[in-house]
């Protein structure tokens, strides 16, 4: 199990799990990629997009700090330590410049990346994600830490989660549903109470949307039109900022748009990716 040791003053070392798929770095004309998950997901979560992405370059995937093999649980967690792990685990691979794709609190975490190393990231893609942290996704997410620690039901927690990450389409297959509920309940690496908690403390507050102007990676933002946690609409505008940025939304799809719809997230991302360097 590769993992990279995070130790931190005096607490405990952190143990970020993490994978590498493609060809080697020296081994592709293309920038090693790193992908980043969001609130409640791992690495495990970028599987509908990881072989098309690594069949050219590098993909890095890992654990973010409170979930998955990532260990302890319950380290401490901000947006800029998590930030800081992408940095560390470049270091690690010998990763000098490298692409960075974020999703939802993922995105967070890429931007404040690039903003933080503008030397290290050439291209960045935030996928349903946003500048900020709003009143509303504070309150909707602490309710859901709530409802982990108090010990609800897990198939009823999952189930609730799914109401805002998927399309209304992905309800009316039950067989698909049902399926897609059994296996994230038979994950053997779930997250904690305490990791989730964690992850929630750490996107409160988070604003970068006065720094927007100094990111200079080329910038992808792509959305979906029914995303409920951050709405088309008010991401694209915020994000605006973002010099040179492109924008695109997807239509008819929502927040978990790289599991529910991998064929529509992969050609701009790739087509982004693939750009020419300049």
């Amino acid at each position: 199990m590769p993992s990279l040791d995070r130790p931190e003053g005096g607490r405990p070392t952190n143990k970020l799990y993490y994978e590498v798929h493609g060809p080697a770095p020296a081994q592709s004309p293309r920038p090693p990629l790193l992908l980043v998950a969001g609130l409640a997901s791992d690495s495990q979560s970028w599987g509908t997009v990881l072989a098309p992405l690594a069949a050219e370059r590098c993909v890095v995937v890992f654990d973010n700090r409170g979930c998955g093999r990532s260990a302890p649980q319950d380290a401490p967690i901000s947006i800029q330590a998590m930030a800081e792990d992408c940095i560390a685990l470049a270091d690690h691979l010998g990763i000098a410049r490298f692409d960075l794709i974020g999703h939802s609190m993922g995105g967070m975490i890429a931007l404040d990346c690039a903003l933080r190393h503008p030397e290290r990231i050439e291209r960045l893609i935030l996928a349903n994600s946003a500048a900020r942290a709003s009143a509303r996704n504070d309150r909707l997410f602490d309710d859901w830490a709530e409802a982990l620690t108090a010990g609800i039901d897990p198939a009823r927690w999952f189930r609730n989660f799914f109401y805002w990450i998927f399309t209304p389409g992905f309800f009316e297959n039950r067989a698909a549903l049902d399926e897609a509920l059994r296996l994230t309940l038979a994950y053997p690496y779930p997250q904690s109470a305490a990791g989730f908690r964690g992850q929630v403390a750490a996107m409160r507050g988070f604003d970068r949307r006065a720094d927007l102007r100094r990111l200079s990676s080329k910038t992808l933002v792509l959305c979906s039109e029914w995303d409920m946690i951050f709405p088309a609409a008010s991401a694209t505008a915020e994000l605006a900022a973002i010099p040179g940025v492109s924008t695109m939304v997807v239509p008819g799809q929502a927040h978990a748009l790289h599991v529910e719809a991998p064929h529509l997230f992969l050609p701009p991302a790739m087509d982004f990716l693939a750009w020419p360097r300049t």
